[in-house]
């Protein structure tokens, strides 16, 4: 053979070769087992969605696993962008809880744990658990723990939370990839519901004396972890009054157990009782309830971040956190920006103006406005 036909051909053989790897490469990189670690609050599981989306994007013959809290196969029920739900139980921070995590995941053999939360014992679990590449923060010292320790944003406290987990994403697809493509769209915010649930919650709601032909206002009226957050029950039965007085709608209370004694207090000061399902629905019923709902005033609180994302009308009263960080997707917030706030504090020390300043019609009007608009 001619020495330049040799060359050719060792050039032709060469680039096929590359191909061949890098082709290898892609497929394996497209085809991994990927742990994503949830994280521990309902709102922060919903606004988790578009970085969730951006992986399906990212890895889309991939299996995802989401591994997270029990309650949150309520709101993830019906995803279409991860393959399984792996959950645990709540329970305090311990040893133990890490070891059984971490046995069930070197079971798996995950090549990569994308690490949501910013605790070091997220960061233990993926570590003792091997999974090949782990991504997360460098937050709370963990840093050696995992493979890929980010560094916190700059702008973290500037922009809202979800950009704070799609940049996560955002540098996993960098290192795998070279390139991101994250930036070039507006994140991705659909949760679904199934019409089989849908029909399930109308019934929830018919079974309870919910009239379905008039409008149905749900309200969010208490909050779990932080007693600051909450508009005045005395409040919220004077705006159901006038939601069932004026606008012939129903209203519909929704909540944990916790949460039954604020709802109580709501029922306990109107004139015209609202419907009290708190604490008598579990979160995936109660997701559900949101789906067919016309309207959800609430507070800062994890309802609001689920209906916002199914697409329902959601009014948003807030107090002592961040609109800018937490306000939910596409949902309308009333706010008054008090010298004191957004002080983020659980229990107010002073008269609690970030709340007692916002008027019950204000609110009205708002929720007024918002159900007459198609």
């Amino acid at each position: 053979m001619p020495a330049k036909h040799a060359k050719h051909t060792k050039l032709i053989f060469r680039f096929f070769a590359s191909f061949a790897y890098f082709a290898g490469k892609f497929l394996y990189f497209c085809k991994m087992k990927i742990v994503v670690r949830g994280t521990n609050w309902v709102g922060d599981a919903v606004m988790t969605i578009p970085a969730l989306r951006e992986l399906r994007r990212v890895f889309p013959d991939s299996e995802i696993t989401l591994h997270t809290h029990s309650w949150a196969q309520g709101v993830f029920q019906n995803a279409n962008f991860i393959n399984e739900i792996l959950p645990f139980e709540p329970g305090k921070s311990n040893f133990k809880i890490v070891l059984a995590q971490a046995k069930i995941w070197r079971e798996r053999k995950f090549d990569l744990a994308v690490v949501l939360p910013n605790s070091f014992q997220s960061a233990l679990v993926a570590k003792l658990g091997k999974a090949g590449t782990r991504i997360g923060y460098a937050t709370d010292r963990r840093s050696f723990l995992l493979t890929d320790a980010l560094p916190v944003p700059a702008w973290k406290n500037e922009r809202h939370e979800i950009f704070y987990y799609l940049n996560i994403v955002a540098e996993i697809e960098k290192k795998f990839f070279g390139e991101t493509k994250i930036w070039e769209n507006e994140p991705r915010f659909q949760l679904n519901v199934s019409e089989e649930r849908k029909a399930e919650a109308r019934e929830i709601l018919s079974k309870n004396a919910v009239d379905l032909s008039k409008k149905n206002v749900v309200f969010a009226a208490g909050s779990t972890n932080s007693r600051a957050k909450r508009w005045q029950a005395e409040s919220y039965a004077e705006l159901n009054d006038k939601i069932q007085i004026e606008l012939n709608a129903n209203v519909v209370l929704i909540g944990s157990k916790d949460e039954l004694d604020v709802s109580l207090r709501v029922a306990e000061n109107s004139k015209i009782k609202p419907i009290i399902l708190t604490g008598e629905t579990n979160l995936a019923e109660a997701t559900a309830i949101l789906s067919v709902c016309d309207l959800l005033v609430s507070n800062d609180t994890g309802p609001a971040h689920i209906s916002a994302a199914l697409g329902t009308k959601t009014l948003m009263i807030f107090g002592p956190t961040n609109p800018k960080t937490t306000q939910p997707w596409n949902s309308e917030i009333i706010y008054k920006n008090v010298e004191c706030a957004p002080c983020m504090l659980r229990d107010c020390p002073i008269d609690h103006r970030c709340m007692t300043r916002i008027s019950v019609q204000e609110v009205f009007e708002k929720a007024k406005a918002m159900l007459a608009a198609n």
